[in-house]
């Protein structure tokens, strides 16, 4: 969602603030020798390019399309990661266990980290500020129904919301429901509709 999503809004310097502080700390750590100049870019390219919500929309299409392949995603979600190929280190790198929770007509699954940030960056990127955000983390789990009619999710009350607490230990995520009017669709078209905020469980799929 965009930073001034209703109830997190920021300060329009907070980006220009916030690299002046990264750029101070990473000088300082290439200075002591701990890092090098070229360490940031690369850890930085590695999650634009190998780990980010493109790998999760891969997941979630081929679940929508082979049931055997749901099945074993939703049993074990890094052992499917395996399946496909990703590059090294998928498990790794805040996934070390990741689980999915899937969404049905009757259950509806939000993923927070009630004590900090934690995030299945593999999977869905790098959290947005708002998933970082105390407020959010309260309200989610105090009033759930209320913060997804924010989000623009509106659920009939006879839907079950459940909330998951993503952590150190386990990194949830959402398998989302596959949207009507998409059967004859391909995989490579299924993912394209997939977003971090459908993963996450504050968002639903567009056909």
């Amino acid at each position: 969602m965009p930073s001034n999503y209703p109830g997190f809004e920021y300060d329009a310097d907070r980006e220009t603030v916030s690299a002046a502080k990264v750029k101070a700390l990473e000088s300082l750590l290439i200075e002591k020798g701990v890092i090098t100049g070229q360490t940031v870019d690369t850890v930085l390219s590695h999650f634009e390019s190998k780990m980010g919500p493109f790998n999760g929309a891969k997941l979630v299409a081929r679940a929508w399309v082979d049931p055997d392949f749901k099945a074993r995603l939703l049993a074990d979600c890094n052992a499917a990661c395996e399946e496909l190929g990703f590059p090294t280190g998928m498990s790794g790198a805040e996934g070390e266990h990741m689980r999915i929770a899937e969404n049905t007509p009757e259950v509806h699954n939000v993923i927070v980290c009630s004590l900090c940030s934690c995030y299945p960056w593999p999977t869905l990127g790098l959290p947005p500020y708002w998933f970082k955000d105390p407020t959010f983390r309260a309200r989610v789990a105090r009033e759930p129904r209320v913060v997804l009619s924010e989000f623009g999710v509106e659920l009939d009350d006879s839907v079950e919301i459940r909330i998951w607490d993503t952590s150190a230990q386990i990194r949830w995520w959402v398998l989302p429901m596959r949207p009507e009017g998409t059967e004859n669709m391909s995989e490579e078209e299924l993912a394209a509709l997939l977003t971090p905020e459908a993963m996450m469980g504050v968002a639903t799929v567009k056909g």
